[in-house]
């Protein structure tokens, strides 16, 4: 078995902390819009997705392909064309709706979802928005939902590291958002694994 490349930090104990403390059963207010929703979807959408997708108001074209999908505000791909554009407002709103869709298909295949640890929730937020929840390649269909469903996070943690290609290579970058992040922006695996040991 490979030696994990994940360890525990205290930047991503703090950022679990931070979350818990605004926390009133289960749930905390987002920032950008005041509402009111599961703690998973706020730690995953300010520690992961923001840092990691940075913000655009104008659609631009998947880095990898050049093309389709386009993309927009922190990273979102629903329904958006050549020549949108966007508010800073709209995109917070953006944000929330698309995080509950998906946290909605992870509900839906993965029993106790919101039982889970923390971290490892937020973790799982963030991978799918950026892979999607799909099966067979999405997140609904991977091997860290199956090893989180057995209760394995850590070796969960672990797969979640696998997503580090687009357009069929690997992305440095990609590999940092999955694994310990840079010296700015927590890594996925840095977040899941520091809430689970």
């Amino acid at each position: 078995m490979p030696i994990s490349k994940l360890r525990p930090s205290k930047r991503a104990a703090a950022a679990v902390a931070a979350v818990v403390a605004m926390s009133i059963g289960g749930y905390a207010i987002m920032p950008g819009t005041g509402e009111r929703v599961p703690d998973d979807v706020v730690l995953a959408a300010t520690y992961l997705v923001r840092p990691w997708e940075g913000r655009e108001l104008r659609a631009y074209p998947d880095p990898a392909t050049g093309g389709a999908p386009w993309t927009i505000c922190d990273g979102d791909t629903k329904g958006v064309r050549p020549g949108m554009m966007e508010t800073p407002a709209g995109c917070d709103k953006r944000l929330v709706r698309r995080m509950m869709e998906f946290r909605g298909k992870l509900v839906a295949c993965i029993p106790g979802f919101g039982a889970k640890p923390l971290s490892w929730r937020a973790m799982m937020n963030g991978l799918t928005w950026n892979i999607g929840p799909e099966k067979p390649r999405g997140s609904c269909g991977s091997t860290a939902a199956r090893l989180g469903i057995a209760g394995d996070y850590i070796g969960s943690c672990n797969a979640a590291t696998a997503f580090n290609k687009a357009g069929g290579k690997v992305w440095a970058g990609l590999v940092n958002r999955r694994e310990m992040g840079d010296a700015s922006r927590i890594g996925e695996g840095e977040l899941c694994v520091t809430g689970v040991q």
